[in-house]
């Protein structure tokens, strides 16, 4: 991985928003595991309750945007509980940015400024090689499922505060805006 690269880190704006557009379709190019909606959902999220602008960061190196993460409100449900957590997603960086730790980076921060605000957990659906690193591992060990019809082993969890999910189980309800097409 080479990362001899500077970028910094900060909230997105809303000034942003076309270029963080255009930089999601260009990470996420037609493949199996994509759509090739996922800026079509954080156009969503952003007007949804579950967008938290703190929470919803750019990588920029040079006044150009490199990278991009969001995490918003979900809850983990059960028949006889509910437990907010959040949703990482989407992770993106610009093709030419990537394995050079500008999304590690992202999550990172991502991860820190949730803690801050009060956060305890995260849920995303992805590599597991990759995201064990930010301390997720498979969300089946928690007892809580994604309601997406994949493999479980890309469905995942994380505790940002120590035991916050001991004894939360259930199906995480996403926000309409992150699942509607």
């Amino acid at each position: 991985m080479n990362t001899d690269l500077s970028f910094t880190i900060r909230q997105e704006q809303t000034s942003d928003y076309r270029q963080v557009s255009d930089l999601i379709e260009e990470a996420f190019p037609p493949l199996a595991e994509s759509e090739h909606d996922e800026h079509l959902s954080v156009e969503r999220l952003r007007s949804s309750d579950a967008f938290i602008p703190q929470l919803s960061l750019v990588a920029e190196a040079d006044r150009h945007i490199i990278g991009f993460v969001l995490m918003t409100l979900a809850e983990i449900c059960s028949e006889t509980q509910s437990t907010e957590t959040l949703a990482l997603a989407p992770v993106a960086v610009l093709p030419a940015f990537q394995h050079r730790g500008v999304g590690s980076a992202l999550i990172r921060e991502a991860h820190r400024r949730a803690t801050a605000r009060g956060y305890t957990s995260a849920v995303v659906l992805g590599n597991p090689d990759f995201y064990a690193q930010f301390g997720y591992r498979s969300s089946a060990t928690f007892g809580i499922n994604l309601p997406f019809d994949v493999s479980q082993e890309y469905c995942m969890a994380t505790e940002l505060q120590a035991h916050a999910l001991d004894g939360v189980c259930g199906t995480v309800r996403y926000d309409r805006a992150f699942t509607e097409k």
